[in-house]
């Protein structure tokens, strides 16, 4: 079943573009992992926050995704750029009209 994890990262002031431009960097493991999506955004009302949302094959591929050495290494060069400030959910897709039932 299709997986959303959508979300927001606080970053510490100033940050916010420095760690846009690492999210964005083309990443063709992730594909392989079970991402189907990976989106990156800002919002000048929120100068320090990132949004993300990415759409996963399941939740079980985007579980294990986190354990893949490259996603890590990245996860651990971002989290200077954090400030901890995290928001967000987690869904399994129902369905969507842009597409047939059960595709």
């Amino acid at each position: 079943m299709t997986f959303v994890n959508a979300g927001t990262l606080g970053t510490v002031a100033g940050a916010r573009d420095e760690l846009v431009s690492r999210l964005i960097q083309r990443n063709d493991r992730l594909r392989k992992l079970g991402c189907l999506a990976y989106e990156v955004g800002t919002n000048d009302e929120e100068p320090d926050t990132v949004f993300v949302v990415e759409i996963w094959e399941s939740a079980q591929a985007h579980r294990e995704s986190l354990s893949d050495p490259d996603v890590s290494a990245a996860i651990t060069a971002a989290r200077p750029l954090l400030s901890g400030a995290f928001g967000g959910f987690r869904f399994d897709v129902a369905g969507s009209p842009l597409r047939s039932e059960g595709a």
